[in-house]
């Protein structure tokens, strides 16, 4: 993950102040822990770099890359086996929606092969991570 965007905090030995640090340091919430939100963004920045021409597409990609994100950290964050399966779910549907919306973009020339064969390779990563966290 990008540690520019999600700096490393810990407390320095020789003051008592919070300083950012190496990425040694463990992150300081549940979802920055688990492998599989790092591949959720990783899709979100393919499902970007994808650049869909249409916009109801593009917007339907989006918007299910984002979720995947937010539903990995939710169901990191949860407590309850039952809680975390449910968010956990939701973001393998919203993994695989995404994928799908790039890939119908490409068929109708409205987003290369190239990008789309990415994103699917990340969904399809994602959601073999998500599936035994479902279960």
């Amino acid at each position: 993950m990008n540690d520019t965007l999600f700096p490393r905090v810990s407390s320095s030995s020789n003051s008592s102040s919070s300083s950012v640090s190496s990425p040694s340091v463990s992150p300081a919430l549940p979802h920055h822990r688990l492998l599989a939100y790092g591949v959720a963004v990783e899709l979100l920045l393919a499902v970007r770099r994808a650049s869909v021409r249409d916009a109801k597409l593009r917007d339907e990609a989006l918007r299910s890359a984002k979720s995947a994100c937010l539903n990995c950290a939710e169901g990191a964050g949860r407590v309850t086996r039952g809680d975390k399966a449910r968010a956990f779910a939701v973001a393998r549907a919203e993994a695989t929606e995404a994928a799908a919306a790039v890939e119908i973009a490409a068929l109708c020339g409205e987003a290369s092969a190239p990008s789309a064969a990415e994103v699917a390779r990340l969904a399809s990563r994602l959601v073999a991570m998500l599936t035994p966290l479902v279960r």
